[in-house]
């Protein structure tokens, strides 16, 4: 029986040939041929409909935004002839906010296993509304049921915080390593003949427009439609580094800033702001122009971690980035602390008994 904070959505792609073809990256047998961005669509509309079902237990007439997406972890490549299922589930609830976790994964078959392809993290807030008057709704109490699910509230908490020390340790200066790694990459730019990578050529740039078909709730955009163009426009920037075919590994975050509204015009700005050994980092930022034109705000901020990998997904090199100016500093710096801390929780779980 299912779990009352529970959905599932299945894609159907080993028997929908039409499905299949949609969700296609290129139209030829290669690994990992699944249009990411797609999913991120039906990840964010199925972390809504699982959020708005508890909120509208209290409050029926509520309505639920999508605050962040806290993580997006891509464990295994996903295979677009098998289907995918996505289940979702309420891992923590605060005063106004709800955490839901999604796993996507290929069921089991007769023919294979099943495979865990990513586990996903997604912040939504309860509104009154969807206008400019909306208030937060305060969500009654709860309880985990079991030791399952407490310690998925355990890690919802364990990953607040882990973002709100992030946010600390960005205003932090460099430490004596780190102030090291930034002065060997500046130094080298001033040798004679130096070729290298700069940061500020790695930055690419596009327009685009919203329409009806994109609304979601009345006169506001779909925030998967929103995040499934900056993803797009991210790994055509990682394209840009990446020699051989950057694939996705990671949404480190995406900030959902500004509500996008019908009409609005949409500037995307992705710039690769740090490399290291085959891995990539991208940030884009979605500014929204009004119809009108009297206002431009940004809508999304956006980090995507991409690996450079051959035709056997087999991860390749990629050139250094050399960051040139302070802001590019503080985005490299971060990037590299977000891998190195990557590395010691992954280093913590393989030693764990």
């Amino acid at each position: 029986m299912p779990h009352p904070t529970e959905q599932v959505v299945v894609l159907p792609l080993s028997t929908d040939a039409e499905l299949r073809k949609r969700y296609m990256l290129i139209g030829e047998p290669v690994k990992g041929n699944v249009r990411f961005g797609l999913l991120l669509e039906v990840l964010d509309k199925l972390a809504e409909e699982t959020a708005l079902a508890y909120v509208r237990e209290s409050h029926p007439e509520g309505r639920v935004v999508t605050a962040a997406i806290d993580n997006i972890y891509i464990r295994n490549a996903a295979d677009v002839n098998r289907d995918l299922r996505f289940g979702a589930r309420i891992n923590f609830v605060g005063r106004t906010s709800v955490e839901v976790g999604i796993r996507v994964e290929h069921p089991a078959t007769a023919q294979e296993p099943a495979a865990h392809i990513a586990s996903c993290y997604f912040t939504m807030v309860a509104r009154s509304t969807t206008d400019v008057e909306a208030r937060s709704l305060v969500l009654p109490g709860f309880t985990p049921d079991g030791d399952l699910d407490q310690r998925r509230w355990d890690r919802a908490i364990a990953r607040r915080e882990a973002h709100r020390l992030s946010l600390q340790q960005a205003q932090e200066p460099p430490s004596r390593e780190e102030y090291a790694l930034l002065a060997d990459m500046h130094g080298a730019q001033e040798q004679r003949g130096f070729a290298g990578l700069l940061a500020r050529d790695c930055v690419t740039e596009s327009w685009d427009r919203t329409y009806p078909e994109h609304e979601n709730v009345p006169s506001k955009i779909f925030g998967g439609h929103l995040i499934r163009r900056a993803y797009e426009q991210s790994s055509i920037c990682a394209e840009e580094v990446a020699p051989g075919r950057p694939v996705i590994v990671a949404v480190n975050r995406i900030n959902f800033v500004q509500p996008v509204r019908m009409g609005d015009k949409l500037h995307f700005v992705s710039r690769a702001v740090y490399s290291g050994g085959c891995s990539v980092c991208v940030e884009t930022d979605i500014l929204r122009s009004s119809r009108d034109r009297t206002q431009i705000h940004l809508s999304n901020a956006c980090v995507f971690t991409f690996v450079n990998v051959d035709d056997d997904l087999r991860p390749r090199p990629v050139p250094r980035i050399h960051p040139t100016t302070y802001k590019e500093d503080a985005s490299y710096l971060a990037a590299h602390r977000r891998r190195a801390e990557h590395a010691r929780h992954m280093q913590t779980k393989r030693s764990a008994p």
